[in-house]
């Protein structure tokens, strides 16, 4: 049965269908499926199952992302407190866009998808400061700083990752917090996300799941 749930979740979410996938989860669980396996062998590997979409060029566009990270993070909400044991959160990320930054649907792409993955999201919205960046990092615990920018005088500007980086070097921190940045000028310019001193990017908001998890394992090494 849990191959059947898994096939069909997944045509829900690639069809953009939230109430199909939703209606797929639930019955699931009303058929003696748990949410552990919900989450861990339906949500995430959905998750995965789209990443490969996007690296191998399949007709995978912005609405299935979307939909992908939000039914995901719904799922995720509605299972948890259903779980036999808490849940291991395996890490903490601050997220925001940058400074003079408004756009916001690439944060709640990646949002989404952390989510399902065990990681805690701190979510500071838009137009965010670099202070504000490290201060929350600092007071959340989190291992990294995800910095959302769509615009080039926001990811390359002087209140955008280099600022945060050179506060977290200020303050001695770069060991303890890393910084993933995201967004339209970073796939125009591959080098970008070096020049501007982060430690990691993603090409799209799916693809940051793997890209934090990896830095999240890195500070925890």
């Amino acid at each position: 049965m849990l191959e059947r749930v898994i096939e069909t979740y997944n045509e829900a979410v690639f069809d953009t269908d939230r109430d199909r996938a939703l209606e797929i989860i639930r019955d699931a669980i009303a058929a003696g499926i748990t949410p552990e396996e919900i989450i861990f062998k339906v949500v995430v590997p959905g998750i995965e199952t789209m990443m490969k979409a996007i690296a191998e060029d399949f007709d995978a566009n912005l609405a299935q992302h979307f939909m992908t990270a939000q039914i995901a993070a719904q799922v995720t909400d509605e299972m948890l407190p259903l779980f036999s044991a808490p849940p291991e959160i395996i890490g903490r990320v601050v997220l925001g866009t940058a400074r003079y930054d408004l756009h916001s649907l690439g944060k709640r792409i990646v949002s989404g998808c952390l989510r399902s993955l065990m990681i805690e999201v701190v979510d500071l919205g838009v137009n965010v400061a670099p202070v504000r960046f490290v201060d929350e990092a600092v007071a959340r615990g989190a291992e990294v700083i995800g910095i959302s920018a769509m615009m080039m005088h926001t990811a390359d500007g002087p209140e955008g990752c280099r600022c945060v980086r050179r506060i977290l070097k200020e303050r001695d921190l770069e060991r303890s917090i890393r910084i993933v940045v995201g967004g339209a000028p970073f796939r125009y310019d591959p080098e970008l996300w070096q020049a501007v001193g982060a430690d990691g990017w993603a090409s799209d908001g799916i693809t940051a799941g793997r890209v934090i998890t990896n830095l999240i394992r890195e500070v925890r090494s």
